[in-house]
């Protein structure tokens, strides 16, 4: 199950990369106080989870497939992300697919793969500036199994979007929400009233908890990570063992080989 990880830093010091939201917006959202030194981040997991048809497959429809970005525990992420747009191949009707909620994710049905471009945009108070996210649909496995209508192939990458010095008012906003990483607090620090958190039951809207897909989500956690390592660290262990022993043969065979010399 490929996945890919980084960390992409979003903010007033980066270059523009698309078109900046109109300037009472902006004047609203520089209003509210800077923290400097301080930073909040979001994990995100973007990808593409497909499934073969099996014998309904035809020459022009073998798969059906699903795009998303979610939150990398699977939270509520439109608390930061207000819409996200996909860029589908030329050939598909409405190729250009605007989604202004989450969760962020369309379905559809073809026989190719190609890259998809996937553009974030975030509410007035956290960011102007739009991220553009490209991610490859995968129709078919790298190994030799071939298709299997039961076990879809998935492609997945996670990043974290960095959003450095917010303003007081949008850390108060978003301090309690759980998608979101803040941070612990400047001593001294004054923030607005904190802001309620969403309803239980509006938040659960935007989640991808209850997804149908989530049995194949990668899952992002530290832990995880950290039990990932210690599998392959000792896998690699095993394998310098293995390797050791072999060298020891071959070190060993010419001292077997060497005839033996008549006195």
């Amino acid at each position: 199950m490929p996945n890919s990880s980084s960390l992409k830093k979003h903010g007033s010091d980066q270059t523009e990369v698309g078109g900046s939201a109109p300037k009472s917006q902006r004047t609203k959202a520089n209003s509210s106080k800077r923290l400097k030194d301080f930073e909040i981040s979001i994990p995100i997991v973007y990808g593409t989870v497909a499934f073969w048809l099996g014998k309904k497959a035809s020459e022009y429809q073998s798969h059906k497939w699903t795009v998303y970005v979610r939150g990398a525990t699977n939270e509520d992420i439109g608390v930061v992300i207000k819409r996200a747009v996909f860029q589908l191949h030329p050939s598909f009707n409405n190729p250009t697919r605007v989604l202004e909620s989450p969760p962020f994710e369309l379905s559809e049905s073809g026989w190719g793969e190609f890259e998809i471009a996937i553009t974030l945009y975030f509410h007035d108070d956290v960011c102007d500036k739009p991220l553009n996210l490209y991610h490859l649909l995968k129709l078919f496995p790298d190994d030799e199994s071939g298709p299997s209508t039961k076990k879809p192939v998935v492609m997945e990458s996670y990043d974290e979007i960095v959003f450095p010095e917010p303003s007081d008012a949008l850390v108060a906003r978003i301090q309690n929400h759980p998608a979101v990483n803040i941070p612990r607090l400047p001593a001294g620090l004054n923030l607005p009233p904190p802001v309620p958190v969403e309803e239980v039951e509006k938040r659960k809207k935007g989640d991808t908890k209850d997804s149908p897909l989530i049995q194949w989500f990668t899952n992002f956690s530290e832990a995880d990570e950290l039990l990932k390592l210690a599998a392959a660290r000792q896998q690699v262990q095993g394998h310098i063992a293995k390797l050791r022993r072999q060298l020891a043969l071959i070190d060993a065979q010419p001292q077997q080989l060497k005839p033996t010399v008549d006195q």
